[in-house]
């Protein structure tokens, strides 16, 4: 095929990718078969950012079927012949959700989740699935892998629990990435692995077959990317109504039709955006010097959002905020509910949650996984929380409706990534730092978008918080400060061109 030694692997694009399979200058199992022999160089050797838990063994057939379908009738769908990685917690069919726990090693799902469904028919070819905080929490650590390594700086942590997605992205092991975020899943592991993440509003995505969806209400499977333009033409294939996740309800008639079709450079002029300088993230330390460092980053992009036009309100105070997300609690009665009905759909190892926390192998879950896991909250401490959270999100409100805002700014993390040997022993640090108020009132969309780096070269980023289903907006914004700065940089220990 001529000209197909012409096309860039790295830090590629749905737009470039296309633009090459119309040139005819690169195929789908062309564009495969790079993917893999990048991540055969990169994430099971050489730095070894052990990423990936497994890969698709069809992937190449897959591509092989896009590329005859191209060649009678052209493309197959708004995302024909892109590469994705999946979270293993996301189910596609006849490939193991682990949950990156030996517990769950040889779980094979007998069913697609709707969300893979969906990109499947808009023509996604799917490579593999990413590690994850081990049982879907927590930092990128698990029994059954390891720990996955920060793509800036290979002693640190991915983040978590999307770290592995983050890292694909990051590494250009695939072009888009699935993730899932109850906490502070997605947007903590993109911008310490600096990509785009995105929290859609709980609704607009379809959770079954997702481990963490319903009866449950905070988790929501969202895209990332390493363009905003690309995470909306992700977004774009992945909402919809499903009867199985009946929360999707809530977002018919409140979806756009498109989110990437009029993306606009200028977005953030004339906007009003809030600045949320409180220290509000999950054991923050303001006194530490790597929290000194990411305030030093952030002080800058205000200054960037400022110069792109935007009218800040600076502070934003939203009152007993704090005070207000200390009452989060687990709904504990959905937990179980939840657990029995996504392993009603396969040869699950384990019927209940209590089965699982019964069994030897329990033992060999990583110490942070498991307090997770075992934590449960009284029926008080719930209606606590779930009081505390109408009382948060009328307080947003009104502060964004007082100053007539557009959206709240505030740091993506509020500490610089974890050390691995500081995750893995001794105090088991883990989600330092993650701000988790989108998570916490769990109706309202969250963007981030990577903001440069600290004086050390970590990475950094900002959050764009909105109101319930506004996230077309929050792209628009996240967007216009991408083109403004133009942070993104690619890993340097993985700039070999693939060959």
């Amino acid at each position: 095929m001529n000209g197909a030694s012409a096309f860039t692997l790295e830090e590629a694009t749905i737009e470039t990718i296309h633009a090459a399979y119309k040139a005819k200058t690169l195929t789908v199992r062309r564009l495969v078969e790079m993917y893999l022999e990048r991540i055969a160089r990169f994430d099971k050797a050489g730095p070894t950012l052990n990423a990936l838990i497994s890969l698709n063994p069809d992937a190449l057939n897959e591509a092989n079927r896009l590329d005859a379908a191209f060649a009678s009738s052209g493309f197959t769908g708004p995302l024909h012949g892109i590469p994705v990685v999946v979270k293993d917690q996301i189910d596609m069919k006849g490939i193991p959700t682990t949950l990156g726990s030996v517990l769950f090693a040889n779980y094979i799902p007998n069913r697609d989740s709707f969300v893979v469904d969906k990109l499947r028919r808009a023509g996604a070819v799917f490579l593999g699935k990413a590690t994850l905080g081990e049982l879907g929490g927590g930092d990128t650590h698990g029994s059954l892998f390891g720990s996955t390594r920060n793509v800036y700086d290979l002693e640190r942590t991915a983040g978590g629990s999307s770290g592995g997605s983050a890292v694909c992205v990051s590494a250009n092991f695939c072009t888009v990435a699935l993730a899932q975020e109850g906490f502070s899943s997605i947007r903590r592991p993109a911008v310490w692995n600096g990509v785009v993440g995105m929290r859609p509003t709980v609704g607009l995505v379809s959770r079954s077959g997702v481990y963490g969806g319903w009866p449950t209400l905070n988790g929501s499977v969202g895209p990332m990317a390493r363009t905003v333009a690309d995470l909306a033409k992700l977004l774009d294939s992945m909402v919809g109504y499903d009867a199985a996740d009946p929360i999707t309800a809530r977002s018919v008639g409140r979806a756009p039709s498109d989110f990437s079709s009029a993306l606009n450079k200028s977005a953030l002029c004339g906007s009003r955006i809030g600045i949320l300088r409180e220290a509000v993230g999950y054991d923050t330390d303001p006194a530490s010097q790597d929290f000194k460092n990411v305030d030093e980053a952030f002080e800058r992009s205000v200054g960037e959002l400022r110069a792109a036009g935007a009218e800040l309100v600076d502070p934003l105070t939203i009152p007993d905020l704090k005070a207000l997300l200390a009452t989060r609690a687990r709904d504990t009665e959905a937990d179980n509910a939840m657990f029995e009905q996504y392993f009603a759909n396969g040869a699950a190892p384990f019927a209940t949650r209590q089965t699982v926390l019964d069994s030897p192998d329990f033992a060999k879950v990583h110490p942070s996984s498991q307090r997770r896991f075992e934590t449960t909250d009284s029926p008080e401490r719930h209606y606590r929380y779930l009081k505390a959270r109408e009382t948060l999100m009328t307080n947003l409100l009104k502060v964004m409706a007082d100053h007539k805002l557009d959206a709240i700014v505030h740091k993506a993390v509020e500490h610089q990534p974890t050390r691995i040997k500081d995750g893995v022993g001794g105090s088991y640090v883990d989600q330092k730092g993650a701000i988790h108020i989108n998570t916490f009132l769990m109706f309202v969309p969250s963007v981030v978008v990577p903001a440069g780096f600290t004086s050390d070269q970590l990475p950094v980023g900002i959050t764009f918080l909105g109101r319930p289903y506004d996230d077309a907006n929050m792209i628009q914004l996240a967007y216009a400060y991408e083109q403004a700065t133009r942070h993104r940089v690619p890993p340097p220990i993985l700039s070999q061109p693939a060959k």
